[in-house]
């Protein structure tokens, strides 16, 4: 089932996800629909808070990054190893981030149309739990590791836009305000968090 992604503004995307465990309610189906509605808006990452759910569950799968660039028909050598780069992240805990930070350029889908370069580190080593409840403890570099830096941060309440210099945020502030109003279109579902306002 593809669910509504919630658009920039609505306070679910500022707290922190809680863990979870075992028992927490259709886990299994969660996940197929959190893939599904992915999919549906052409992303490569998703996080529990973007639907909703204030949980510390994301799922990736980087594999378009994997795909030939258009222009000159060559994969991007860091891209190298994501064809099959599809996994689902639950308690994740990023132990450590290293390396030089480098740029690029990052986008959301619950924050549609906006696109901002944004510097972090190119390493991480991240423990977590698969959806077969298997402990992991992983280290990831290049793109992979940006998809599940970016991920992360939503399970921490934080938007990639959060990142940005003051001034930069200033000048995004319209548009900002312009995707919570649904002021904005879009080719995937969305709920946004002014708009229900301005209905009650």
């Amino acid at each position: 089932m593809i669910l509504p992604i919630v658009a920039y503004g609505d306070p679910v995307l500022k707290k922190e996800g809680e863990e979870i465990d075992k028992k927490y309610p259709d886990l299994e189906k969660l996940i197929e629909n959190m893939f599904e509605t992915m999919y549906e808006a052409s992303g490569v990452g998703l996080a529990a808070p973007q639907i909703g759910k204030s949980i510390r569950l994301f799922i990736v799968d980087a594999s378009p990054f994997a795909e030939p660039d258009e222009e000159d028909g060559e994969v991007d050598p860091m891209a190298e190893g994501l064809e099959n780069f599809k996994k689902v992240f639950i308690n994740p805990i990023i132990e450590e981030e290293s390396g030089e930070e480098w740029a690029f350029n990052e986008g959301c889908l619950s924050i549609p149309k906006i696109r901002e370069e944004g510097f972090r580190k190119e390493k991480i080593l991240i423990t977590y739990y698969d959806e077969n409840w298997e402990l992991k403890e992983e280290n990831y570099d290049g793109f992979s590791a940006r998809i599940i830096q970016h991920e992360y941060d939503h399970v921490e309440g934080i938007l990639f836009t959060d990142h940005l210099s003051p001034l930069k945020k200033r000048l995004l502030n319209k548009k900002l305000q312009n995707i919570s109003k649904g002021d904005i279109d879009v080719d995937y579902r969305m709920r946004f968090p002014a708009r229900k306002k301005a209905k009650r």
